[in-house]
């Protein structure tokens, strides 16, 4: 759910994306809440498994959103549109990461929230 990957390290992840007419997520012309959710998610992804490749682990890590707290959708993208979500991680022990997302049309913010993300292979 993201078009290009700006930007990773073990502290932030930085994605655009394009919203297209055929995105599965989008409903009347508009760019829904699941996902807005869903881009926050595959950004995080894509950074932790740039920064698993990077560090020339075998396969990537697996993980899984444990817990979304305070989420704030503000306004919903029309198609064409092009959103920059930015991931930065506020904390981490062991396997487990809280990553903090802003999700933005130029310097507008649309979108931000919180996220326990429990990892697989690290």
């Amino acid at each position: 759910m993201i078009d290009q990957l700006v930007t990773a390290n073990e502290q932030e992840s930085y994605s655009q994306l394009t919203i297209r007419e055929d995105n599965i997520f989008v409903v009347n012309g508009f760019f829904t809440e699941p996902g807005i959710i869903e881009n926050m998610a595959q950004t995080a992804a894509a950074g932790i498994g740039y920064q698993a490749m990077k560090e020339q682990q075998d396969k990537p890590p697996l993980g899984f959103i444990g817990q979304i707290k305070n989420l704030h959708i503000y306004y919903l993208p029309k198609v064409d549109s092009q959103i920059s979500t930015e991931i930065i991680v506020e904390n981490a022990l062991l396997n487990v990461k809280v990553l903090k997302s802003k999700v933005s049309i130029g310097q507008q913010l649309i979108a931000e929230g919180s996220f326990k993300v429990f990892i697989e292979n690290i």
